[in-house]
């Protein structure tokens, strides 16, 4: 028997490919292993979203390239997006590296591993039209815990100018709606309680369809909301819930079919960016504020008690101070329960990155950066005070002991944590809890 290790930076798709990879591992030999210095097989599997991921994976390299000298027969691999961006860039960066694996060859990995341990150094980072899916029946090795990550789409065809998915994930592709169907059976029989569908732009799910699939006419008009009412027909107690979703392709039948059906989830996490039409424009997304707005108004009538969260970029090249300024009003005008905020970090290849002379100096978009965040706590705890005195639905997720005493934390149907002191472990279990409290990040509820 031999041991592998991945450490995964980055994005819930990283965290679904990595389950793949193990699963692929442990059909030629190899089981996991939580400590880095057992294991015959080091990996890491990177995201390149900001310039800190990218270094912070050659970080890491680095400390086991270290460990090699001591180990010669140590494997190396680097997987991900900077492997798919870098390709055989890596190996002049880290020379103890054995083998670079992109986004587009995670079923390529078997051959990859024959061949290094022949000696030779791989590279396998060609880009292929054919969707990541499970053709080869190996199994997936899941992370134990009551979310199963399901990959239902790859890539992406919307060319945002900060954004370097298209280009280490490639154009969108669909995975085909019974190969989600099974994997989606098979972690409920392993007793997940809970089916995440992730993708770049979930939304456009299906939308290749016509041109890929000739020989499948019935696929022609297949969508999310179709695929939401298979998964919701399927047996057994478990909440359906989806990320990401493009603004402008939210449709009415999207929004009618999640409302419609009892097992999906009364959650949207939809990245606005920023607050200004201007800035929106640069960044090349297809919607101004106003259309936004529309956007979250209509999906907030139609859907009750919605939890809706979103995505921001502070300093982006050329934002002035009154745009920033904004992004700050449009949290609050829009009501948003939570958002994911980051500092804008140029990326290779895309086209804001060339902006050189629109660039925001850095102490300004870190104190812009600052306040974003703090906007952001602001809101997060005023939605959260929402909710105190009312009785919800918990799916518990986990437990930890805090000064002796037993807490088990979890989250609503609209994607609220809730931490509940109980002496019992009720990890799996969907309970009645009562709301006492509210915290920034989470509320606090009583067994009712």
């Amino acid at each position: 028997m031999k041991y592998v290790y991945i450490e995964t930076m980055g994005c819930q798709m990283n965290k679904s490919d990595t389950e793949r990879m193990l699963g692929i591992l442990s059909h030629f030999g190899y089981e996991e292993t939580h400590e880095p210095q057992n294991a015959d097989l080091l990996m890491v599997n990177t995201c390149s979203i900001r310039q800190l991921s990218e270094d912070k994976a050659f970080s890491q390299l680095g400390v086991w390239g270290k460990w090699k000298q001591t180990k010669p027969e140590l494997k190396i691999g680097i997987t991900g997006c900077v492997a798919q961006q870098k390709a055989n860039k890596v190996f002049s960066r880290a020379p103890y590296v054995d083998f670079v694996l992109g986004t587009h060859k995670v079923y390529a990995l078997p051959d990859v591993i024959k061949r290094i341990n022949n000696g030779e150094r791989v590279c396998e980072c060609e880009e292929t039209n054919l969707p990541s899916q499970n053709e080869k029946g190996y199994p997936i090795n899941r992370v134990k815990s009551t979310n199963a990550w399901i990959n239902i789409t790859e890539g992406c065809n919307n060319f945002c100018t900060y954004c370097i998915v298209p280009y280490t994930r490639g154009r969108e592709r669909s995975r085909l709606p019974e190969v989600i169907i099974k994997e989606a059976k098979d972690a409920l029989n392993a007793g997940f309680k809970e089916i995440t569908l992730l993708g770049q732009n979930v939304d456009s799910y299906g939308k290749d369809f016509p041109a890929k699939q000739p020989s499948r006419p019935e696929l022609a008009n297949y969508r999310l909301a179709q695929l939401l009412r298979e998964l919701n027909a399927l047996e057994g107690n478990f909440r359906i819930r989806f990320v990401t979703s493009y603004p402008t392709d939210i449709t009415d039948e999207l929004i009618e079919t999640a409302v419609e059906l009892d097992k999906v989830c009364e959650y949207f996490h939809i990245p606005m960016q920023s607050g200004s039409s201007e800035v929106l424009k640069a960044m090349n997304r297809r919607y101004d504020r106003e259309t936004y707005a529309k956007i979250v108004e209509k999906v907030r009538k139609m859907v009750p008690d919605v939890t809706i969260t979103s995505d921001f970029i502070a300093g982006f090249p050329g934002e002035t101070e009154e745009q920033f300024e904004e992004t700050l009003t449009a949290i609050d005008e829009f009501e948003l329960d939570y958002c994911n905020v980051a500092a804008y970090s140029p990326r290779e290849k895309t086209v804001a990155a060339k902006w050189v002379d629109k660039f925001i100096p850095e102490d300004v978009k870190d104190e812009r950066f600052q306040r974003l965040n703090k906007k952001v706590q602001e809101n997060c705890l005023k939605s959260n005070q929402k909710y105190v005195g009312r009785e919800m639905e918990v799916l518990v997720e986990s437990y930890y002991e805090r000064k002796g005493k037993l807490i088990n934390t979890g989250k609503t149907r609209n994607f609220k944590t809730v931490h509940i002191p109980y002496d019992k472990d009720l990890t799996g279990e969907f309970v009645k809890v009562k709301i006492t409290g509210a915290k920034t990040w989470y509320l606090v509820g009583e067994i009712a």
